[in-house]
Order: C-alpha cells, then structure tokens, then sequence
C-alpha cells in the first residue's frame, strides 16, 4: 500500500524468532478464504492486519510470486501445514487518514494484532527488512511496482 508521497506502507511483527530478530518489517498480507475473490480478499485482510479500510487499488501483480520456507522451519511455520506460499500481490493507494490506521487493534479489536508498529518507507528498502527466504519476492515486487510514485494531484 503507497501512500500519496510514493512510499509504502510497513508493519512491525511482534517479535517471535530471535534468529529474524532483525526481520521484523513486512508488508501486509494475508490469506484467501474459500470462494473469496483475491482482490477482496486483499483488502479484507489490510483491514484485520491495520484497520484499513480508504484504498483504491492500482494494480495486481502480472504472476504469482512465491516462496519455500527454509529446512529448519518446515512442519512449524505457516502453521506446519505448507513448505511455502504462492502470492498474489496488490499495489493499493491509501487514501484516507492516517488516525485511521491502528495495528494494535486491528479491525476495530476484533483481530489480535500481528503487528506493534507501522511506519511509511520505500519501497528499495523492503527486501533489506524481509526475512531471508521471503527476500525474492520483495526484490519482485520492486521491480515490479517500482514505477509507482507520488499521487498525481489535478
């Protein structure tokens, strides 16, 4: 999600591994639920991760990013059940106020919150922020949204 300055939207995971200690920073995501639309789905789950409602969409990832989780983490992370994820990402243009966003009490407290801070930062910046094996599509998704800028005002 851009901002009208250009930059994107950034959330703080609540620490839970000391090894990605450092790799708290992410992009919100989140998953599909059975015969939900993706595009809907992606702004349902901004929602209940930020309390973000004011987004207009600008685009949808051409393919499917993906990626596995490392050795160690397989049968304990995404909930043991899947070695990795395949992704379908949307580039969204925040358009509200930012007193709208609340990640410690998402979906106005009625999701626990992932998250215990936010902040706007480029986009170059994220594949630095991301945990190891998720860098991929980070640097994807720079490439492929990168040309998205600051909001054009008429």
């Amino acid at each position: 999600m851009f901002n009208k300055e250009g930059k994107v939207f950034a959330a703080k995971r609540k620490p839970q591994d000391k090894e990605f200690s450092k790799y708290i920073w992410q992009l919100p995501q989140g998953g599909i639920d059975k015969g939900e639309v993706a595009a809907e789905a992606a702004i349902r789950e901004l929602y209940e991760e930020t309390n973000i409602k004011s987004v207009e969409m600008i685009e949808r990832t051409k393919e499917p990013l993906y990626y596995d989780l490392p050795d160690e983490l397989l049968g304990i992370g995404l909930k043991g059940k899947y070695r990795g994820q395949v992704q379908d990402w949307f580039a969204m243009r925040f358009v509200g106020d930012e007193g709208e966003i609340n990640v410690k009490r998402p979906a106005n407290g009625a999701h626990p919150a992932e998250f215990s801070a936010w902040a706007w930062k480029e986009l170059s910046e994220m594949p630095d922020l991301i945990v190891p094996f998720k860098r991929k599509v980070y640097e994807d998704l720079l490439a492929m949204f990168s040309h998205i800028g600051p909001k054009e005002t008429a």
